[in-house]
């Protein structure tokens, strides 16, 4: 129980200072950032329909990357926003992470340089699952079992 009541304090022994980018954060306070950023980034994404919904092809983009970047910011809360970098980089999400951001420029120069709306939707439903992808990588087989399921409904072998 004191683990849950302590504030995550340098004093305590525990490092959670250092996996928060050295930042002099405590337990309580690193959650309520990354619940305010995912939290936010969530809202700010679900409300970007709205801007779409009028038309709105530049801010629909704007807000829907924003909102994606404020969610995916988050967990630097959590593990330190160097390390999320360097984890963002590594090798088994290189790939992910490289297209997940080309996706966001692209979203970007798309809607302000074209404003068309069919490419914008293209870009964020690439951006989506380079994001979903990406966030797979984090959890151990989950890649493996996703790729089985499209070669299952593909009507590939394993």
């Amino acid at each position: 129980m004191d683990f849950i009541i302590n504030s995550g304090t340098s004093s305590d022994g525990s490092g959670m200072e250092e996996m928060c980018g050295g930042f002099k954060l405590n337990r309580t306070q690193r959650f309520i950032g990354f619940g305010a950023c995912f939290g936010g980034g969530f809202i700010v994404t679900i409300l970007s329909s709205l801007f779409l919904a009028t038309g709105n092809i530049l801010l629909f983009a704007l807000f829907y990357t924003f909102g994606n970047i404020l969610s995916l910011m988050s967990t630097g809360f959590l593990i330190g926003f160097g390390k999320q970098v360097k984890k963002m980089f590594d090798s088994s999400r290189l790939i992910s992470t490289i297209i997940y951001l080309a996706s966001i420029v692209a979203t970007l120069l798309v809607a302000i340089l074209l404003g068309s709306v069919f490419l914008v939707i293209i870009c964020l439903i690439v951006q989506f699952f380079a994001l979903f992808w990406y966030s797979a990588s984090y959890v151990p087989f989950v890649q493996d079992m996703i790729k089985n399921c499209f070669k299952g409904l593909v009507g590939g072998s394993s």
